[in-house]
């Protein structure tokens, strides 16, 4: 469950930008995705806008909780499976409103000198970082806010620069965002100059809605989301797996979330259907 805004405190030291430093407009008038799912994961950092266009999304898609659960539960898993493979930096793309355990506290409990870049374009997740600018002496997390549509900006960010050495394996994480990104924003070239700029060795994780399992009931959800100005692309599996291209996927490949190496996170008997999204993990070779 989200904590009251708070991260739990250890391991973490939050840095940003100077420029960063004024005001944040939170645009509460207008819903966002990362404040929608923190909704839907049971947290309290979301507006009047947020909680209209999730229960919205709920009435088209009424599994909606369950996918943000399964969702963050195959993080946890992707994120232990690649610390213990000796990975010790990481870059979580949009990275989304704290909520516990996140990756930091994942990777760092196996690894306390972990590096974790997080990287989101919420201004409610900035406002979160300038509160939580907290020392340690073991590992370190920074925060960049930034966009993803510019992949650029993040790769030559001196924030990025300065925690991730990139002549060593990077475990990059790309969780439930691909799906707000239509055909015409290029996500597949997106995601490729991310994945070019790792080593050998380096992991992705990725998550990413379908339409595969109930189609009719998946495009109200969907719909639900573009009434409301948030762009959703839902795709087929085969569509999702092109993101994979060039890396050798891990067993089982690319699945429904709670079918991929699930633990006892994962009620019994769960449906396809009720979870509605896949997620893998792959290698660079």
């Amino acid at each position: 469950m989200a904590t009251d805004g708070i991260w739990p405190s250890g391991r973490l030291t939050w840095s940003q930008p100077a420029s960063d430093a004024g005001p944040v407009d939170l645009h509460i008038d207008q819903p966002h995705s990362a404040r929608i799912y923190d909704y839907l994961l049971g947290g309290k950092d979301h507006f009047p806008a947020d909680r209209e266009a999730a229960e919205k999304a709920l009435a088209g898609f009424p599994h909606a909780r369950t996918t943000a659960r399964q969702n963050r539960a195959f993080m946890i898993r992707a994120a232990r499976h690649v610390a213990e493979a000796g990975v010790r930096q990481f870059l979580d793309i949009g990275t989304g409103i704290p909520t516990s355990p996140n990756l930091h506290e994942i990777v760092q409990g196996i690894a306390p000198d972990a590096q974790i870049v997080y990287t989101d374009n919420d201004p409610i997740v900035l406002t979160h970082a300038r509160a939580l600018l907290t020392g340690s002496p073991a590992g370190r997390a920074v925060y960049l806010d930034a966009d993803l549509h510019d992949v650029e900006a993040i790769l030559d960010s001196a924030v990025l620069r300065d925690t991730i050495d990139f002549s060593r394996p990077v475990g990059l994480f790309v969780v439930a965002v691909l799906h707000f990104f239509p055909d015409g924003d290029d996500p597949y070239g997106i995601l490729r100059r991310l994945v070019e700029s790792l080593p050998a060795g380096s992991y992705l994780a990725l998550t990413h809605g379908t339409s595969d399992f109930d189609p009719a009931v998946d495009a109200q959800g969907e719909q639900a989301y573009r009434n409301r100005g948030i762009p959703l692309r839902l795709r087929r599996r085969a569509e999702i797996e092109r993101f994979f291209d060039g890396l050798d996927l891990l067993d089982p490949g690319v699945r429904p979330v709670h079918r991929w190496r699930p633990d006892d996170s994962v009620p019994a008997g769960l449906k396809d259907a009720e979870v509605g999204i896949y997620g893998a993990v792959a290698r660079r070779p």
